[in-house]
């Protein structure tokens, strides 16, 4: 994991971003925000299990299928399965230590 910062590679309105094996932040304030930072490596652990492209690609078609159902872009991305798994234990610092592989299945729409 590489964390580094750069406010031109964030979207608006996001804090981070993780591009296996890099953690971007939106300036170095974040740095110190472990509870973001884990949330960002929950993301890299999701890219590593699925070899980035296909992770990409789940990620991105989930994403379509959810803001279609929903018609709402914040409630289509909160609902992707890779955010919920991260977003719900986004503040336990040790889960990454004992999270099972592919864990994210649990939080796909219907689960």
């Amino acid at each position: 994991m590489i964390i580094i910062t750069s406010k031109y590679l964030i979207p608006k309105g996001y804090a981070a971003v993780a591009l296996f094996p890099f953690i971007i932040l939106r300036g170095n304030k974040f740095k110190e925000n472990k509870i973001l930072i884990n949330h960002e490596k929950i993301h890299l652990q999701q890219q590593a299990e699925l070899l980035l492209l296909p992770f990409y690609i789940w990620y991105i078609v989930e994403f379509l299928i959810l803001l279609i159902k929903y018609k709402n872009r914040k409630k289509a991305y909160r609902a992707i399965s890779f955010e919920k798994e991260a977003y719900t234990h986004e503040s336990n610092l040790e889960y990454l230590n004992n999270r099972f592989r592919w864990n994210f299945i649990k939080h796909l729409q219907g689960k």
